[in-house]
């Protein structure tokens, strides 16, 4: 059984497959209808209006409708597009078992257990016929598909046949008029419309379900008697056939299956089972836990079926409907009706090639699952689920190709799948040994080597390779040299699809497609919420594969899209151009022409195959808001913008593509105040005056208008601005624009207008207006404001602009890829010499090449450093009588009037980012400023938790890095990259990695004044140095490899060092406890220290244990004392004293925590030594070793990275990526 889809629910009673969609209505024991989308898994509508359990629910065939009826004694006719119930019909005087439509007439045929069936009309809503004659409850009443007969299955332990003939001829109006009287004397006085046919009995408890054939005369009924039984009738009688027994308890539901000669029934023995009509015996059983089955629905068109049992539904297929195949260059091998067959593509010419399979199977799914071709000696290889998964060996012969009728013995065996991996070899997989056989042609088993995963299935992967799979992964596996080429991560695999040039693979699995390289480095993955069938590659790299219901594409970047819609679904075998070759679910072969152009476009716009780009938007139907949409996504709003006739999607086009002029024409089409504000934005950053003053006066923004003259420093306008405000009567644009023009008199007379006399005054005396500030005096009187005398008043006056005048120069930029091409189309071909007289731009600038320039530096593109001035007039107002005209000109944008030639330049990248760019070292990362970046590698190559002591040294390094220099006083500091290694021949366009302001030298230096300091006894200080080291070697950035190792050489000595010295200053810190001060003095002489810091570590612990009477491990220390050969000779005669004085009495007074015998290391945060062979975790950084409960910890060594933590390594150089 392969289960499609499952609910948990309620008991379901009653159960309908929709003609056409894929749904299934749910009748629920609780009194809910569900109705399910059995193809996406989800819910779409529940119908409560019934009271108590509704046991009978049917699809009508073709109106939006379907019928139940419960326990309420009540029919329901519901639609479903309205979502409610139309009508209830009354009449049944106890509960409804079953109700069913008609496949024809407007008729509702239902069982209930007042012993009757109805025939109700749902047009005119009335009761067209009783039924009587069972004298038990009614379990079921269905209409046969094609003649008018009922059958109904009863308690009574009867089947009845019931002939309706006569209530159809009584629907059909007659013509004649005698046949008219007729009727209405039937009406009148009581005639008989359906009579009982046929009485079957034979069962010996209540039958509770009778099905008719559909299209042979044969009736299956289901009892309690837990029978099967199966009848047959002619015109006159009716007989039992036979009895399939098996079930172990009540049969509730049977029924004969469309396709196949099956019965399939269910019980409440909790079982499904499938039997052969023509054997009649079982063939399959399907069983459940704890749920008891109810009732059983097939699909009308489909090969579906559904169960309803006591928690909920299931919809399931008895067999794979995919056909097996393998296709090779122009051909393809496939498996159809225990046939092999043979089609080639090109002249689409199928053929019968040989009988496969021994015919009868014993039990479902015995079927070709998988069939391997080997080209070269015509040998197939197919594999089923017989006897546990096994496959068949057939050469075919050459000559028997078209003739398909020589009978041959296949070479058998048992494995669950099996391949050709060469041209006479093919590879076969033992599950149970997790070892793959070679096989020759022969069936002789050649070698046999061990798989490197737990393989469940294995595929061709190129010649000597097999792909396996497991449930959570693949791998490729080379079978020659017993090496994995390549392993990925996938949801199940189900199929794999290797494009023309063995270079891509598709991997499908039910939800998910994951495309990856032939070493299964992995390119992208698509999730599907509806099931993936199957797949194929075209000529172009792009993968087309099918769901259910859609043929879809995957470009090599991930981006998919819907080709098509299918009413059924296929399994696609080749694609070839627009043309998809596939096999149906009957193994017949079609061939479907599709519409390439959406994905072609799209590649080549990916591949940057702009010409043919061009051609397909020349003469292809490609637009639609989805296409302009992914332009845009894709950062290609230009072209989009030829697609486009709508005026809003083309004017935010044209400002995302920085094209002025078409942006400008669209906004006068649209002509809304937002639009005009949008433009002006984006002509203010473009540098292109005349345009926002122009988008200003459209929407009569005069207090942006004021703006922008003070900043393009256009004194004039602003003048005109001021009367304007005065005309208008508006006190604070007035104001405004006299502070703008640094108009003083005009300030004082507006304020004093206001009737602000006090500021008028105010602002008179402060700019030294004597003669106006003393008028104002006399008219205050005694309110003249005081002012301040202690502080200097500074004059409110506008700066002038360094720049005055019209737009900003623009660089020359290269024409758009698309520009050149799109214009013609579109404009309708403008003239080309009214362009070239608007052209002010040429004679005015000398232009440069932009080759020689930096992104920016506009100094360059003007000789003089002078800017041209715009004609004043144009876009100007005539204001002379004051009055705004109603339509000012539009300013040409000061480029060179075809537009596209120029487009704002786009800002070049940042060098921080040019820096981050390629770089995996931390300290370039930390250099550009890219901390959180920087954090993130130092964590995943050494384990870094904690940061705190590396923030001083990033801060550093950024500042480091980069040089200010101050531009204008009114400008921005500008910072500028310093980088490593520059020379004066380097190329402007290349940049270098950053300078850094740590290097390997100062570190050098740093150790040396450690030693001394620990030379000297200067233990907090030399601490600190070692530690300052440890914290800036994961900022070091070296060249060469060698230098790698030293950085990691001097790691270790550090490590030891730091761990050293914590030992011995928590030692001093210990007064009261001989015994752990000794232990540490001895851990202090195993670490890995230079020779003088050894013998003086050697003198302390020696010194420290005859103090305390051990003088035995005293007399160890002498002795690995003397061993180094002591310079200094006060050392070697201590040495010498104590070992006369130990050898007297070789005792220790304590027992220490210390095996000098046992080597060791020291745990770095407990301090107790570690022993060969006890367990430990390491710092991922320093190294340092740990007990195993620190694991987690921060390193007590380093201080930065987490114990035990996953890393990479130390990476430090740009050699070691390289």
């Amino acid at each position: 059984m392969l289960t499609k889809f499952e609910t948990k629910s309620n008991r379901v009673k009653g159960l309908s497959f929709h003609t056409k969609r894929p749904w299934i209505l749910a009748s629920l024991h609780s009194g809910v209808i569900q109705l399910w989308d059995y193809r996406m898994g989800t819910l779409i509508d529940r119908f409560d209006e019934h009271d108590g359990p509704v046991r009978g629910v049917h699809f009508h065939k073709s109106q939006p409708l379907f019928v139940s009826g419960g326990d309420d004694y009540k029919i329901k006719v519901w639609n479903y597009k309205l979502h409610r119930c139309l009508f209830t019909l009354l009449g049944h005087l106890d509960y409804i078992r079953t109700v069913q439509f008609h496949h024809e007439y407007p008729w509702i045929v239902s069982a209930s257990d007042d012993q009757t069936i109805r025939i109700w009309n749902w047009q005119s809503r009335t009761c067209i016929s009783v039924l009587t004659g069972h004298n038990h409850y009614v379990m079921c009443a269905l209409f046969h598909p094609k003649e008018d007969l009922v059958v109904s299955a009863s308690l009574d332990q009867t089947v009845r046949v019931w002939d309706i003939g006569a209530l159809r001829k009584k629907t059909v109006s007659p013509a004649d008029d005698m046949l008219r009287l007729s009727q209405m004397n039937t009406d009148l006085f009581g005639g008989v419309d359906a009579v009982v046919k046929y009485v079957l009995e034979g069962h010996d408890r209540g039958v509770n379900w009778a099905a008719f054939h559909p299209t042979l005369p044969l009736i299956v009924s289901g009892a309690d008697d837990r029978q099967v039984k199966l009848w047959r009738m002619n015109d006159t009688k009716a007989w039992e056939v036979d009895t399939l027994r098996g079930h172990m308890n009540n049969v509730s539901c049977v029924m004969f299956h469309a396709k196949q000669d099956i019965i399939v029934s269910n019980s409440e023995d909790k079982s499904i089972r499938v039997w052969d009509v023509t054997k009649r015996t079982g063939v399959q059983t399907f069983r459940r836990e704890h749920d008891r089955f109810w009732i059983l629905a097939s699909h009308p068109e489909m090969n579906l079926l559904a169960a309803g049992h006591d928690s909920g539904m299931i919809v399931f297929k008895l067999e794979r409907e995919r056909p097996a195949f393998s296709v090779s260059g122009d051909s393809m091998f496939y498996a159809k009706d225990r046939f092999l067959r043979f089609y080639e593509f090109s002249t689409q010419r199928d053929t019968q090639v040989i009988p496969i399979r021994r015919p009868g199977s014993v039990s479902l799914n015995q079927g070709p699952r998988t069939l391997s071709y080997s080209p070269t000696e015509n040998a197939v290889l197919i594999c089923s689920d017989v006897d546990g998964g096994s496959y068949e060996l057939y050469v075919v012969p050459k000559d028997s190709m078209g003739r398909g009728d020589s009978m041959q013995e296949a070479k058998r065996g048992s494995g669950g799948s099996a391949v050709f991996v060469a041209r006479n070899r093919f590879a076969v997989l033992d599950k149970s040994n997790n070892q793959v056989l070679v096989k020759n042609l022969k069936n002789e088993v050649i070698k046999k080597g061990s798989l490197p995963i737990a393989a469940d299935a294995i595929f061709y992967a190129g010649t000597g390779n097999l792909l396996c799979r497991a449930e959570d992964r693949v791998v490729i596996f080379d079978l020659q040299q017993r090496m994995v080429l390549g392993e990925l991560q996938t949801p199940f695999v189900k199929y794999i699809v290797w494009s023309n040039d063995m270079e891509s693979v598709g991997l499908l699995s039910k939800h998910a497609i994951v495309i990856a390289s032939k070493k299964l480095v992995h390119q992208c993955t698509l999730h599907e919420t509806i099931r993936v069938k199957s797949g194929a590659w075209d000529d172009n790299g792009v993968f087309i594969y099918t769901t259910l219901n859609h043929i879809k594409y995957c470009l090599p970047n991930g981006d998919s899209g819907i080709i098509r819609t299918l009413d059924v679904p296929i399994y696609i075998t080749k694609v070839s151009g627009n043309e998809i070759f596939c096999l149906d679910r009957d193994g017949k072969n079609r061939t479907i022409v599709i519409d390439a152009t959406e994905y072609i476009f799209k590649l080549s716009l990916m591949k940057k195959k702009y010409d043919h780009v061009m051609s397909m938007i020349r003469n292809s139907q490609l637009c639609g808001q989805a296409m302009i949409a992914y332009l845009q996504q894709k950062g290609f709003p230009e072209v989009a913008l030829h697609f486009v006739k709508d005026e809003r999607t083309r004017f935010n086009l044209a400002l995302e593509s920085g094209n002025i002029q078409i942006a400008v024409a669209s906004a006068k089409e649209i002509d809304e105040k937002d639009h005009w504000y949008k433009l002006g934005v984006e002509a203010l950053r473009q540098g292109n005056a005349g345009i926002v003053e122009y988008a200003y006066q459209r929407t009569k923004n005069f207090e942006r208008l004021s703006f922008l003259y003070l900043i393009t420093g256009n004194m004039e306008k602003l003048s005109k601005m001021l009367k304007i405000a005065e005309v208008k009567n508006d006190v604070m644009g007035q104001f405004h624009n006299a502070l703008y023009l640094g108009d003083v008199r005009e300030r004082v007379k507006i304020l004093e207008n206001a009737g602000h006399l006090p500021l008028a005054y105010i602002t008179a005396s402060v700019h030294g207006l004597q003669d106006v500030a003393e008028r104002l005096a006399a008219e205050l009187g005694d309110n003249v404001p005081m002012l301040a005398q202690e502080k200097v008043p500074s004059l409110m006056m506008p700066p002038t602009p360094i720049l005055s005048g019209g737009d900003w120069p623009l660089l020359r930029v290269m024409r758009g890829i698309f520009e050149g091409g799109l214009d013609s189309i579109g404009r309708g071909g403008h003239d080309e010499d009214e362009e070239a007289a608007d052209a002010d731009w040429g004679e005015e600038l000398d232009m440069v090449d932009v080759d020689g320039l930096q992104n920016g530096d506009i100094s360059a593109v003007l000789e003089d450093g002078e800017v041209p001035e715009e004609h004043e007039e144009e876009g100007g107002w005539d204001l002379e009588d004051l009055e705004l005209p109603p339509e000012a000109d539009t300013p040409r944008a000061s480029v060179n009037a075809r537009s596209s030639v120029f487009v704002a330049p786009t800002p070049g990248m940042p060098v921080s980012q040019i820096w981050i760019q390629r770089s995996s070292l931390a300290a370039e990362h930390a250099a550009a400023g890219n901390f959180d970046t920087a954090m993130r590698l130092l964590s995943r190559q050494l384990g870094i938790r904690n940061f705190v002591p590396l923030r001083p040294m990033f801060l550093d390094l950024h500042t480091g890095s980069h040089t200010y220099l101050r531009a204008y006083s009114s400008a921005p500091v500008l910072s500028l990259a310093v980088e490593r290694g520059w020379n004066e021949s380097a190329s402007p366009n290349v940049r270098g990695p950053p300078a850094l302001v740590f290097n390997f030298s100062q570190l050098e230096e740093k150790l040396k004044a450690a030693y001394k300091a620990t030379t000297a006894g200067k233990f907090t200080e030399a601490l600190r140095l070692f530690l300052s080291i440890l914290h800036t070697i994961p900022l070091i950035v070296v060249e060469s490899r060698r230098e790698v190792d030293e950085v990691k050489e001097l790691i270790i000595i550090v490590k030891e060092y730091v761990l050293g010295l914590q030992m011995e200053l928590k030692r001093k810190e210990m007064k009261d406890n001989p015994v752990r001060q000794q232990e540490l003095a001895a851990y202090f002489t195993h670490c890995n220290l230079q020779m003088p810091h050894l013998r003086l570590a050697l003198q302390n612990a020696m010194t420290v244990c005859y103090k305390s009477k051990n003088l035995n491990t005293a007399a160890n220390f002498a002795r690995r004392l003397l061993e180094t050969n002591p310079t200094s000779e006060n050392q070697g005669k201590m040495a010498r004293q104590v070992l006369q004085a130990a050898e007297k009495n070789l005792k220790d007074v304590s027992e220490l925590n210390y095996d000098f015998r046992n080597p060791f290391v020291v745990c770095g945060a407990t301090y107790v030594p570690i022993y060969r062979g006890q367990k430990d975790v390491s710092c991922p950084y320093c190294s340092s070793r740990f007990v195993p409960s620190q694991e987690g910890q921060l390193c007590t060594v380093c201080d930065l990275a987490v114990v035990g933590a996953d890393a990479s390594g130390l990476l430090c150089s740009p050699s070691q990526i390289r």
